[in-house]
């Protein structure tokens, strides 16, 4: 396992790292097992967010007593500063430190900058001063917006989906980071649950000296899994290229990535599950998905007011009304047995 250098941070850690999201749909207790594990098997990187419940809350349980030892990233979805500065608070407070590595704007449609009216990154800069957080960073999902902060030399990280399902304009932004000497994190690594092999996953990942995966984590039987790489790291064999190659073609082109942005839904359709149905049924052990709850659950495409609020929300700038009819249509099609699945 190769350690990487986050850019000008000076942050120096393990390329398998641990996406706190998922430990929100945890009770207390098995969520602070599985994040003191993956520090004793060698994790040292935990990402999370004020928007991410009571990740925090488990994270600060977890690791009280042992500041030293770990880099905690978390972010603030906040768009004025009295939110800022109450994000930040709060997330010391329910990871009881008085410090945060990595602070990120979180999702946003815009690169902060000095001046620019909103006082966001006059924020990011105060909280600097005073010893509140160490490093800046950002996260986005809109490309424009990731290319702009790292040609800006305002933030020291850049969080975005990457994985070998990635296509130019992500792998541009991978070297723009490096050539800007600004860390990459690398959210999404298994493409919002698409793929389904963690080797191939991994191989890739390795196959940048720059790229800091952090890898979502719910079940101890995951980490596990990831754990295992810290020893045996797979590396890309002619094998995974083959297979990798395979998945790319198979799922080229716009897919949803389950990110659950444009929700909720006026109609109550869970665009982010339905939106990539015809994919799931196909990677997925596909009675799951064929149950009444989902038949129903799908049923309510035919109710689309076609108000195109998850399409403005899309950070993919998505067509999402004509994908779920696409993925509606094709569903309908395998329930009727016209088409066959795995």
């Amino acid at each position: 396992m190769q350690d990487i250098l986050l850019g000008s941070t000076g942050i120096k850690v393990p390329q398998n790292a641990f996406g706190a999201l998922p430990i929100q749909r945890d009770d207390t207790d098995t969520a602070v097992r599985i994040l003191r594990r993956a520090y004793e098997g060698g994790m040292t990187y935990f990402d999370t967010a004020r928007a991410y419940s009571d990740s925090e809350e488990k994270m600060g349980i977890a690791f009280e007593g042992m500041r030293d030892r770990i880099f905690i990233a978390t972010k603030t979805m906040a768009t004025d500063p009295d939110k800022f500065r109450s994000d930040l608070d709060n997330s010391l407070k329910k990871l009881r430190t008085d410090y945060i590595d990595i602070y990120q704007f979180h999702c946003v449609n815009q690169c902060y900058a000095p001046g620019d009216g909103t006082g966001m990154y006059e924020c990011m800069l105060e909280a600097k001063d005073q010893g509140k957080i160490r490093h800046i960073g950002i996260t986005a999902h809109k490309i424009e917006v990731a290319y702009e902060a790292v040609r800006s030399g305002l933030y020291e990280t850049m969080q975005f989906p990457f994985s070998y399902l990635s296509g130019e304009k992500e792998i541009k932004l991978v070297n723009m980071c490096k050539e800007h000497n600004v860390g990459f994190i690398a959210m999404k690594g298994l493409a919002g649950g698409l793929i389904t092999r963690s080797d191939a996953a991994m191989a890739f990942m390795t196959e940048y000296d720059n790229v800091l995966p952090i890898w979502g984590v719910q079940h101890m039987s995951e980490l596990e899994e990831w754990l295992s790489y810290m020893k045996a790291t797979p590396t890309m064999s002619g094998e995974l290229k083959a297979y990798i190659e395979k998945e790319r073609k198979e799922l080229a082109g716009d897919f949803c990535r389950g990110c659950g942005y444009c929700m909720p839904c006026p109609a109550g359709i869970k665009i982010n599950n339905c939106a990539r149905m015809s994919l799931l049924l196909r990677r997925a052990p596909s009675a799951a998905w064929l149950s009444e709850e989902w038949q129903q659950n799908m049923a309510k495409i035919d109710d689309c007011i076609n108000c195109r609020q998850c399409t403005a929300k899309c950070p993919y700038e998505l067509s999402t009304p004509e994908l779920l009819k696409k993925n509606l249509e094709d569903y309908r099609k395998v329930l009727s047995g016209e088409v066959s699945v795995s």
